[in-house]
């Protein structure tokens, strides 16, 4: 046989390798999606182009992606086939008969949607390609275009808020003088106006009592954004800090501010009624001008101010999509700002658990991460458009016991109690997850104690799905490592505030949305339930609280949760109304419209937190182009503003147990600071009015109102303008302005008279160039409008037809 040279060997075994390479499919990174959303809501559809050299095969791939309801699964046209895989997550997969997607081509997947929505937030989003031969392995879906949602002026009468309705709305409020505006918001219990002005030429002397250092350098900071420069010469005025008593009020937020020819003086029943009393002062002073000291001019006047409740809130949670403690540290400036009293910090959920708790390292190790993983018990699940990474800064992350700490006392400085909330038995995924992964590792490795903490019973056979789609997410009663678990979790934060200086006087433990059929086939519920004589699933819920309570005033706390903590078979349970339990209610949808009112005649204290005007996550209008849920409703400033706490249906006893008022801000959709200053501001500034002043008699509501919009956007939106870091600027929500036409001209109103209005009628979108509004707009053409704040930022842009 001849021998074969070098160069023929070569050549055949490097066909050899080729041929026995596994064959080459298409990157995630070279696919382009697109998304557009169908049939105004009711459906939509996902486009993939293979922009790579390689095919997306016939079989063996999945695309995943979340979405808030806006897909039901099942067979669609193309041989593709949509799995519902729990929470937010779906998986899009090819079925038999499915021919793969050639270099060039692309597949389209038109799915229907459970209900209509026309929102943004309905879009697939945190899409992700995988491969059966590598299932650890996620390639992130980066070319994502999202196809616009029509404009307002572009939908059919009825479907959207027009720019004319805006105008008819906007027109019931007139533009007032700047000396006529509100002089203080939140509304004081009493002014007394005086004769003349103080005039300060430099910053008077803080003159502060003891224990009042951290306002005292408040009052600082305040003056110096007026005479940043000390003066040659210091001033003769002083402004005196006091803690004293103010007649009349007994809550320890009331205060009195006095500004006469002596200077200015504030007393407060306590530090925060100071706080308070300077805040009232800010609103006083004129608008800064940064870098030009000069003279300031204050109007004489006597304030008496107290609070209408003692509860005024604002519930953050950072859980469906974690926060940075940079924006808890601003969200906690701008309630100071509002005099607001409480964070209800909703540390834990289903889609994570985000406080650090020595001994238990899993909570955060595995349930404060969201990530793919072929592999159960490394991390939980992408939602929410966290993607496949696990270093997505939103979908995971958590408060280490020096950030807590670092919360808690920049809280207590601005006189803000912190509530942390745990959720159980249900809305407790992250957890349950965690403590599995704990059980199973220790176990595997016959380590002692491995189900010490064990949250659910592995043997449980129960069917449910809860309210956020998941069929495992409740912890057990059945088993005492369950109650194990929630005492070392409340010993821990317990500590934690006493560490901090900010002592726990109440934990919030959750209570609402566990699900028809949660325990029925758990054998040690049942176990449970037979030993004790429980008749029902209800019954061992009760014994639930009843052990959990107990854990909290072991270790000297009172127990807070949602309204299904106080309430058997839709009905005010007797059971606990004598415990002092404090319920927060949410639910004023349909049949419970009045909940809250039930509860406090039944005896309970209330906290009143309604869906339907204080649920800050709620789109402002139906409109495709605003940001935000609306499953309960949307919600517009006027909205909160006109929320009346006590309703007709309490009885005396009743409004005794109402504590407060409570914002809160969910985060599905919130992946940006910004949109929660978008969602949150101004509506903040009406819940807060309604929180700390009564509502105005009767005969004078359009009067309050228009002062309250007035001095909105003449007097405190601007200030927030000119914020400096960390609060400022402020993103907050600039409406559209209304527009009409009338004998072929336009008119521009605005709902919050103050703001720069401009507009175009050259095709091209209005910018800080562009012409002001200076009277009805005679250019014929698309006349685009829209307002602009200080900084030069727009806000939301209206269209008309004028030509």
């Amino acid at each position: 046989m001849t021998p074969k040279s070098p160069v023929v060997c070569l050549a055949l075994l490097l066909a050899l390798s080729t041929a026995n390479a596994a064959p080459r499919y298409a990157s995630g990174e070279r696919l382009q999606a697109r998304w557009e959303q169908q049939d105004a809501g009711k459906g939509g559809l996902l486009e993939f182009r293979n922009l790579d050299r390689h095919p997306l095969p016939a079989q063996g791939w999945s695309i995943y992606f979340n979405c808030i309801e806006c897909a039901v699964a099942g067979s669609l046209p193309g041989h593709l086939v949509i799995d519902e895989l729990g929470g937010t997550l779906y998986r899009l997969r090819p079925e038999p008969g499915f021919a793969g997607i050639a270099p060039g081509q692309a597949l389209t997947a038109a799915y229907r949607a459970g209900s209509a929505d026309a929102k943004m937030y309905r879009a697939p989003a945190g899409l992700y390609l995988v491969y059966e031969a590598a299932p650890d392995k996620a390639q992130a879906i980066t070319d994502y275009r999202l196809h616009p949602l029509p404009r307002p002026d572009q939908l059919e009468i009825g479907q959207a808020i027009s720019a004319q309705e805006l105008y008819r709305r906007n027109a019931k409020t007139a533009v007032l003088p700047a000396d006529a505006l509100p002089p203080i918001l939140p509304t004081p219990l009493q002014v007394q106006k005086g004769t003349g002005l103080l005039h300060l030429t430099s910053a008077p002397v803080v003159v502060a009592g003891k224990g009042l250092e951290t306002e005292a350098g408040f009052a600082a900071s305040l003056l110096k954004q007026y005479w940043p420069a000390s003066a040659p010469q210091p001033s003769s005025t002083k402004l005196r800090l006091a803690v004293g008593t103010v007649a009349g009020q007994a809550s320890p937020d009331a205060y009195t501010l006095l500004v006469d020819g002596e200077g200015i003086a504030i007393t407060g029943n306590s530090a925060a009624g100071v706080a308070h009393g300077l805040q009232s002062l800010r609103e006083l002073l004129p608008l800064p001008a940064p870098g030009n000291s000069k003279a300031v001019e204050l109007p004489m006047l006597s304030v008496t101010d107290a609070p209408r409740f003692a509860y005024r809130g604002l519930m953050l949670d950072v859980s469906r999509n974690f926060q940075p403690k940079q924006t808890v540290f601003r969200l906690l400036d701008l309630m100071a700002r509002l005099k607001l009293n409480t964070l209800h910090f909703h540390l834990t959920d289903d889609e994570g658990w985000r406080l650090e708790i020595p001994g238990l390292p899993e909570l955060t190790s595995i349930g404060a991460l969201r990530g793919h993983s072929a592999k159960p018990g490394l991390r939980l699940q992408p939602e929410y458009g966290s993607g496949p990474s696990p270093a997505d800064p939103h979908g995971s992350g958590y408060y280490s016991r020096a950030d807590y700490l670092e919360i808690l006392r920049y809280a207590a400085a601005r006189h803000v109690d912190v509530i942390p909330e745990i959720e159980m038995p249900g809305h407790a995924r992250a957890a349950v997850k965690s403590m599995e992964a704990r059980y199973l590792r220790m176990k595997a490795a016959g380590q002692a104690g491995a189900d010490a903490y064990l949250l659910n019973d592995l043997e449980d056979r129960s069917q449910y799905k809860s309210a956020q789609n998941y069929n495992d997410n409740l912890m057990n009663p059945g088993l005492e490592s369950t109650f194990t678990f929630i005492e070392h979790v409340v010993k821990q934060v317990a500590e934690l505030h006493r560490e901090a200086g900010a002592p726990l006087r109440t934990l919030h433990v959750g209570g609402d949305e566990v699900p028809a059929g949660a325990w029925e086939k758990s054998p040690v519920s049942s176990k449970l339930m037979a030993s004790r004589n429980l008749q029902s699933t209800a019954e061992l819920w009760d014994y639930f609280y009843d052990r959990v309570d107990a854990i909290l005033r072991r270790n000297g706390l009172a127990t807070s949760g949602w309204e299904e903590l106080g309430m058997h078979k839709h009905k005010p349970n007797p059971r606990f109304a004598q415990r002092g339990f404090t319920l927060h209610v949410w639910n004023n949808v349909g049949d419970a419209a009045d909940l809250g009112y039930r509860l406090a005649n039944a005896g309970y204290d209330v906290v009143l937190s309604p869906a339907t005007r204080l649920y800050l996550d709620m789109s402002h209008n139906r409109n495709p182009d605003e940001p935000g849920v609306n499953w309960a409703a949307t919600i517009e400033l006027d909205d909160v503003y006109n929320f009346i706490p006590l309703g007709q249906t309490l009885t005396d006893a009743g409004k005794r147990h109402v504590r407060g008022l409570e914002a809160a801000l969910w985060t599905e959709t919130i992946r940006d600071p910004a949109l929660a200053d978008y969602l949150l501001m101004p509506r903040l500034l009406a819940m807060a009015e309604r929180a700390w002043a009564a509502e105005p008699p009767q005969g004078s509501e359009a009067a309050a109102w228009t002062g309250f919009v007035n001095a909105l956007g003449q007097r405190v939106l601007p200030r927030l303008d000119l914020e400096q870091a960390p609060l400022g600027p402020v993103n907050y929500r600039i409406a559209p302005p209304g527009l009409a036409i009338e004998r072929g001209k336009v008119y521009v109103n605005h709902a919050l008279p103050g703001f720069t209005l401009r507009f175009t009628s050259d095709g091209s979108e209005p910018t800080a160039a562009s012409p002001l509004v200076q009277g009805p707009i005679a250019e014929r053409g698309l006349i685009q409008a829209a307002a602009f704040d200080r900084n030069g930022r727009r806000g939301g842009i209206s269209r008309v037809d004028n030509r």
